[in-house]
């Protein structure tokens, strides 16, 4: 925080790994220290991954596996001083599985996190894919400190893909935004196939992207995963301002870093 005569100017410095996810835990492990490290050393406050970076995109991984992960990846971003928007499914005390991100703060404190509501299924009835795989809990934000809101939302959450999902739009985006979020982390793992409707649909994202932060006046920050790395990712990674404009974004194919600072 920048004291400026009697105002104050918020300032957080963000990174996104658009790294290659793969089902293998431990690589993922490995892909996201190295983030960690840039992160750290570009002087980043905070590090956003894809969705699943950390359990693989999938609901069938090694729970305890992925637990111990999760405690090498947050302690070793607590020791780095990295806040982290970490992509990743998760099963909880409850024994439900999660597509979540996870938020923590640089000292290491949880704060919790946001599981993905609009999943995505089949368009016939009875509907199938992860809208049967994951559970849900109900949209909340995150508070980074004192007057500054975080919000959070997974893929299809925000643009509401009308191929991806039986689940009608619940503008999730202009939720968080009415709920006085500041910025968005969302956490990207997109199907692509290399034809034609993989560019429609990186149309639709990127302008679903900056339609929403410029209506919710939100920052967005994403991150897709880059595999498979000979193809470009299902959308653009980078920083949206809150007037719906690209500040900072990654190339469209393979493993790339960002790092922006937001003031608001």
């Amino acid at each position: 925080m920048i004291t400026l005569g009697k105002a104050f100017i918020l300032k957080i410095r963000v990174a996104g790994a658009q790294m290659a996810v793969q089902t293998d835990i431990l690589i993922n492990t490995k892909k996201i220290l190295v983030a960690i490290d840039r992160a750290a050393e570009a002087g980043a406050d905070i590090l956003l991954t894809p969705e699943g970076s950390l359990s693989g995109y999938r609901p069938d991984f090694d729970v305890p596996d992925v637990e111990r992960a999760l405690h090498r990846v947050t302690a070793y971003a607590c020791e780095r001083h990295i806040g982290l928007a970490l992509g990743t499914c998760f099963v909880e005390p409850d024994e439900k599985c999660y597509n979540q991100i996870r938020f923590y703060r640089p000292d290491g404190t949880y704060l919790g996190f946001h599981s993905k509501i609009l999943r995505c299924g089949s368009l016939k009835s009875p509907a199938q894919g992860e809208i049967n795989h994951y559970a849900a809990t109900p949209l909340q934000t995150f508070s980074w400190q004192t007057d500054f809101i975080l919000g959070g939302l997974i893929c299809n959450d925000l643009w509401a893909n009308p191929g991806c999902t039986p689940m009608p739009d619940p503008h999730l985006s202009q939720q968080l935004s009415d709920m006085n979020a500041r910025i968005i982390f969302h956490a990207v793992n997109g199907g692509r196939s290399g034809n034609e409707w993989s560019n429609v649909a990186w149309q639709y994202h990127e302008s679903n992207l900056r339609m929403r932060a410029r209506a919710g006046g939100l920052w967005i920050v994403v991150t897709d995963n880059a595999a498979p790395t000979d193809m470009p990712c299902s959308t653009p990674s980078g920083v949206i301002s809150p007037e719906g404009e690209w500040v900072c974004r990654t190339e469209a194919n393979g493993e790339d870093f960002f790092i922006y600072t937001i003031s608001l």
